[in-house]
């Protein structure tokens, strides 16, 4: 056999082996459709992630509070921010009305 039927000899197998994995994998796929709806995997696939994210804060919330605890406040703080910010860039600020207040001219006379 000489070197080029030899190379088209494996590249035919290479090819049959990789034609056997895509039929494979379409077969799997197939069968995957075939045994629910997609909308109910997708349902499952988000409730099986939410559960772990779940449990994996929990634990972290019960080994660390205090990080809880900080983060809890940066959240409310990230609220907050923008009437804070009034509050410190103006004094005459009135967070009950969340209104400028102007100055009456004749009090300062």
């Amino acid at each position: 056999m000489s070197r080029i039927d030899q190379q088209l000899h494996e590249d035919r197998l290479l090819r049959n082996a990789a034609r056997a994995l895509v039929d494979a994998d379409i077969a799997r796929v197939k069968a995957d459709l075939d045994s629910g709806s997609l909308g109910r995997r997708a349902v499952a696939r988000i409730k099986d992630g939410a559960e772990e994210l779940l449990e994996t804060a929990s634990d972290a919330a019960e080994s660390k509070p205090g990080v809880l605890a900080a983060l809890i406040g940066a959240v409310v703080l990230w609220f907050a921010r923008n009437p804070i910010f009034e509050a410190l860039r103006d004094p005459d600020y009135d967070a009950e009305s969340e209104e400028h207040q102007t100055p009456n001219p004749k009090s300062e006379i």
